[in-house]
């Protein structure tokens, strides 16, 4: 029986805070210590622990799960290390298990999804509160109630690695996807089923000096404010989001991670968070040991304490004796340490951990992962995600037509290029190779396996031209053993078109510049009557990957061995389809001037070979749109359509060079496009009065006629343009958007709802206001691709209280 029946912190009909203010009184300084740290079991025993942690863990990193076998391991091990942490906890303080959920809970058996461009690219809300579902369930039934996702960070930068992460460049694109995915596994609020959900990197990482992962963060305070700052306003407020993260990079001098400005009086102050706060692995050390602001680890951790960070993570090296002597000496105050342990106690009451700390009994979890659902979900989000960038009327593929197929490329006959970075494959893609990016984490620790019995060596082969070395063959092995029903491209191609003659050709790798294989490639499309090419690099962590965290890049482009491949394949004049897989978009001359249809497919997940081909062939309309601008080259970057009035590609100035001396300055691709199998006819655009008060809700309503044969999904996107105003603001912004599935001939009207604190900015005081004026409205297939234009007009200022404003449309379909 528990000692501690009758204390009233025991109770779980009482408030979360209630109870941890009186489990609060009760604890030593020890064990209050051990709640805001993290533990990362090693591949060996747990006495670690109990060295280390004499008092329990707060959190316990997930990451060993890449060695086990199976849920059924994953559950037992769980189990095990809870047991422990509560026996050494005076209290029985259950920990929180965590895990990354970018593309899945990253555990055995758990379903893949595309990574975090991809499902951008769906622009769908609805599916990704589906998925997001599935997530929380399948991590839930193991013992994990801590999701580290959705990565909110805006990308205008595909040089920086982690582009494929996030959801594109578009503050309300990602706000509404974002709240979605919080919804979904948060359970809407019903945290006893459902996990804490981890924003992250707060704020602005992806806008860092140079592209490069982690480096200084040059954002002025109006631009962190209205953009960077809007998807983590938006899942606070409409979605109570429960968990942040910060980014590695400083802002103005000060590293986010050790910074009062931002964690407390910026996000908790302005932006009204209460949830928890969590250090991305190593950033406090980071404080010392990179930012040198701190001239001792135990400094370091005072410095973000006081800041407001609840939690160390990935393990105790700030937050550590040291500084609890500190605090027991009075050097630092008590309450900034029982400020911290309380939101690490309100979480895990808020969980229902002290009632049901351990994973669900084995029916229970096999049902959930057996759930038919879960498959159809992946296949449906790798579907939408797919965007069909060019196509000269060669797609879709008539099967009975094509005689013989020609398949060239690494991608095609690689499982592993159907997963992106933070994907579990990726997490025992880095185990067994060697070079590691991933901050904070020492793989060969936590991995059952090594190098030398994965067959590694640690003098790595690197691809000719490239300093990217050459992944193990047990990487796609283990993928095979994990994802035994995980076709690559050219098994489904070969599945899909029994009565075709498919040959394959690898022709060339992922990365660098050998063109020795281009001639048997060649030789194999010459004898095709259709080619379809895969092109892209590998998206992951570790010296085996081309894109990823700690990869970046001043090449944006394809590989010189695949550029040149193209320019020769030109020569043969065969009907060619290129797939591009990889965590940035596709930015290729030789391919916009040569190939005929080109599909971004980013990583599609494990059901990613049958959503392309069921494009492919025409058993699926693609619908995808970019959730990003693409450059021609990185010499554009930052390249982002909703870039202030008169610059940029709106630049305006009287010049008579209206491009670059050596390039265009508008994007090869722009925000929001995608093409379809069908045809779509945009009419009786309408707003439904001249002008408005500030308070008063703004109504456009339009229909959208599906004009071809086939059935197909139009993305409507709403821009507005405020015409003209007291600061400078956006050429143009994405307001509002929606799928609308359409038969053909099927008109269907679309209304979009917008309260006026939507078009709110931060004045020359940085006052959030509604600025009377006319603002002009703009629905269409992309930011370019404008059909239907109106306007209407605010008639008087009002301020506001920024928190509480309007973040996207409300979309209603007639």
């Amino acid at each position: 029986m528990n000692k501690f029946v009758n204390g009233k912190f025991m109770n779980a009909s009482l408030p979360a805070e209630e109870r941890a203010d009186d489990l609060l009184k009760r604890m030593s300084i020890e064990e209050k210590m051990g709640q805001i740290v993290g533990y990362m079991p090693d591949k060996g025993s747990i006495e670690k622990l109990e060295q280390d942690f004499p008092q329990g863990a707060g959190e316990v990193v997930m990451l060993f799960a890449g060695g086990l076998e199976n849920k059924e391991s994953v559950v037992e091990k769980v189990t095990h290390i809870q047991n422990k942490i509560m026996e050494l906890s005076d209290h029985n303080i259950p920990a929180i298990f965590h895990v990354e959920t970018l593309t899945g809970a990253m555990l055995p058996e758990a379903t893949s999804f595309p990574t975090g461009i991809g499902q951008a690219s769906t622009w769908n809300p609805g599916l990704q509160k589906e998925l997001a579902g599935i997530i929380r369930n399948q991590a839930r039934a193991v013992g994990v109630s801590h999701a580290f996702a959705p990565v909110l960070d805006l990308n205008r930068d595909p040089r920086f690695g982690r582009q494929g992460e996030t959801y594109g460049e578009d503050p309300a694109l990602a706000a509404a996807m974002g709240t979605a995915y919080v919804s979904g596994l948060q359970n809407d609020g019903d945290l006893k089923e459902g996990m804490l959900a981890c924003a992250k990197h707060f704020i602005g990482y992806h806008m860092t000096q140079g592209g490069i992962h982690a480096a200084s963060t040059p954002v002025p305070p109006r631009m962190l404010r209205e953009v960077y700052a809007k998807p983590f306003q938006a899942v606070i407020t409409l979605a109570d989001m429960k968990s942040i993260m910060n980014t590695y990079s400083s802002i103005d001098g000060e590293p986010v991670a050790g910074s009062r400005k931002y964690l407390t009086e910026f996000l908790r102050g302005e932006m009204g968070f209460d949830g928890l706060i969590v250090s991305d692995y190593v950033s406090i050390s980071e404080i010392h040991s990179r930012h040198r602001v701190a001239e001792t680890l135990t400094d370091a951790g005072e410095l973000s304490l006081k800041a407001g960070m609840e939690v160390e993570l990935p393990a105790k090296d700030c937050y550590n004796d040291e500084l609890m002597q500190r605090i027991q000496d009075g050097k630092i105050s008590i309450e900034i340490l029982d400020q911290a342990v309380r939101r690490v106690l309100i979480a895990k009451f808020e969980l229902g951990l002290f009632e049901n700390p351990y994973p669900m009994p084995s029916a229970a979890v096999e049902r959930i992962y057996a759930d038919p659902n879960n498959e159809a979900t992946s296949l449906e989000a790798a579907r939408q995600s797919i965007v069909l960038l060019k196509n000269n009327g060669l797609l879709p593929l008539q099967r009975n037509a094509q005689k013989k197929i020609a398949v060239i490329g690494h991608h095609a006959a690689s499982t592993r290029s159907l997963f992106g970075g933070y994907s579990y494959t990726s997490l025992f893609d880095a185990m067994h190779n060697v070079g590691n990016t991933m901050a904070g984490v020492d793989f060969e620790k936590i991995s059952n396996l090594n190098a030398s019995e994965f067959g590694v060596a640690k003098d790595h082969y690197t691809y000719p031209g490239s300093i990217v070395q050459v992944e193990s063959p047990k990487t796609e092995e283990l993928i095979r053993k994990h994802y035994p029903t995980c076709n690559h491209l050219l098994e489904q191609i070969i599945l899909e078109c029994p009565d075709a003659e498919v040959t394959y050709a690898y022709g060339y790798a992922y990365a660098g510049n050998d063109t020795s294989m281009h001639d048997e490639a060649l030789a194999v499309a010459a004898a095709a009557d259709v080619v379809i090419l895969t092109l892209g690099g590998k998206h992951g962590w570790g010296m085996f990957s081309t894109t990823g965290e700690g990869i970046d890049t001043t090449n944006i482009g394809l590989p010189e061995c695949q550029e040149s491949f193209i320019r020769k394949l030109a020569a043969l004049q065969k009907p060619t389809v290129a797939v591009h897989f990889d965590g940035r978009p596709i930015s290729s001359d030789m391919a916009d001037e040569h190939i005929d249809a080109i599909l971004e497919a980013w990583n599609p997940g494990q059901y990613g070979a049958k959503a392309v081909t069921d494009i492919l062939f025409g058993d699926y309309n693609p619908a995808g749109r970019l959730p990003v601008s693409i450059a021609y080259n990185a010499g554009q970057v930052p390249l982002f359509y909703n870039h202030d009035q008169g610059s940029s590609y709106h630049v305006g100035t009287m010049n008579d060079y209206t491009s670059y001396l050596d390039c265009p300055r508008e994007p090869r691709y722009y925000f929001g496009h995608g093409l379809s199998y069908t045809s779509f006819r945009y009419s009786n655009m309408t707003v439904s009065k001249e002008a408005y008060e500030p308070a008063e809700q703004v109504i456009v309503t339009i229909d959208v006629t599906n004009t071809g044969e086939v059935f197909g999904e139009e993305v409507v996107q709403l821009y507005i343009r405020d015409k003209y105003a007291s600061v400078v603001r956006p050429v143009q912004e994405l307001a509002g958007f929606v799928r609308v599935p359409l038969k053909p001939n099927e008109t269907r009207t679309v209304q979009f709802r917008m309260d006026p604190s939507q078009f709110a900015f931060l004045d020359t005081n940085m006052t959030w206001k509604i600025e009377a004026g006319e603002i002009e409205v703009m629905v269409g297939a992309s930011s370019h691709d404008i059909r239907a234009k109106g306007s209407f007009r605010i008639c008087s200022d009002l301020f506001i209280d920024g928190k509480t404003r309007g973040f996207y449309a409300d979309v209603e379909v007639s």
